[in-house]
């Protein structure tokens, strides 16, 4: 299983969310592919939605364009 850091890279105000850079989530998966790209990023939806309470498809930013991911382990 693969850990994953997906952090903000752009900031992004919207009519209901805000973001910025340094606001980061952990997700785990199976794949060792971006979670970002995988499955619609719905692991990391998920995450954003439980961690700050921010929904990122609904925004529009749940692309590579605003998000990072790196694997930590």
């Amino acid at each position: 299983m693969a850990l994953f850091k997906v952090s903000v890279i752009r900031p992004f105000r919207g009519p209901s969310i805000v973001i910025e850079p340094g606001m980061s989530v952990q997700v785990s998966q199976f794949q060792l592919i971006d979670p970002v790209c995988f499955n619609g990023g719905q692991s990391v939806q998920d995450a954003f939605m439980r961690v700050y309470g921010i929904d990122l498809k609904k925004a529009g930013v749940l692309n590579v364009g605003y998000l990072r991911s790196e694997r930590i382990s």
